[in-house]
């Protein structure tokens, strides 16, 4: 049997061992969801239907970005970063693994554990006071799809940022850096179809795009046949694109830690 279903289910036992710490966090996701909801509530009385959204879909936004924070991992990096600075990732790349595909199994076992305790909590207590525009069966389903490549997305551009390590002595900028993009192009602050003309055009077409945006529209039920498909497709594409730039580096980084003495 391949190890790679061991890492994850390894990972999502980690990752749920510690409930209360995780349900603290759900909280607070939720008391942002709570502001936020009110926020767009007085955004969308004043400017009706802004981007195609309705309020309804304006507020149930709100609640799937707040569920999908833990599961994207939009503030967070890898713990691979720690790894590489403390030199460690020379035992990891001497394994006989592969070094992305065993932290991508690491993050798809952390998402799942992640999406059960901090997940499910805001989108409860958010249809509980808020009238939320929720799927069918097969909404549902193709939500996880989404999700499920959100994730894999979402790790390959983390792995990335995380890889750089390898070049730099100090990942703080960049990760900074990382941390605004993915809040600003991934629709984490704002809905991409408020942005105005050739900047939402630009914010949709970037990858950060399939973290948040894709997800949340395929649950609000703005795709369906061809446009689901390809939304699917857009998210598909930048998660193999991203994972090929990473196996790419993982290459280089391996020759320069050969270069200088193993």
């Amino acid at each position: 049997m391949s190890v790679y279903p061991w890492v994850a289910t390894y990972a999502f036992r980690r990752y749920t061992a510690y409930p209360l710490g995780a349900f603290a966090e759900a909280v607070t996701n939720t008391v942002f969801g709570f502001v936020r909801a009110w926020v767009v509530l007085a955004l969308w009385e004043a400017r009706p239907a802004l981007g195609g959204y309705a309020a309804i879909d304006a507020v149930t936004f709100c609640f799937i970005t707040q569920a999908m924070i833990g599961p994207v991992q939009i503030f967070g990096g890898l713990e691979l970063t720690e790894r590489i600075r403390s030199g460690d990732v020379s035992i990891d790349l001497h394994r006989p693994v592969n070094l992305q595909v065993w932290w991508l199994a690491d993050d798809l076992g952390r998402a799942a554990g992640t999406l059960l305790l901090r997940g499910v909590p805001p989108m409860l207590a958010g249809a509980l006071v808020f009238p939320l525009r929720l799927p069918d069966a097969a909404g549902w389903a193709a939500f996880a799809a989404a999700v499920t490549l959100a994730v894999v997305t979402g790790f390959a551009l983390r792995y990335l940022v995380a890889m750089a390590m390898c070049w730099l002595h100090d990942d703080r900028g960049l990760q900074a850096v990382a941390l605004v993009t993915s809040m600003f192009f991934s629709g984490m602050v704002l809905p991409l179809v408020v942005f105005p003309g050739a900047l939402g055009t630009l914010a949709r077409a970037l990858p950060w795009a399939a973290l948040i945006q894709v997800p949340a529209d395929v649950f609000l039920g703005k795709y369906s046949g061809a446009e689901l498909l390809g939304a699917y497709g857009f998210q598909a594409l930048w998660a193999v694109v991203l994972l090929g730039a990473g196996q790419a580096v993982t290459a280089a980084a391996r020759r320069r830690l050969v270069i200088h003495g193993g």
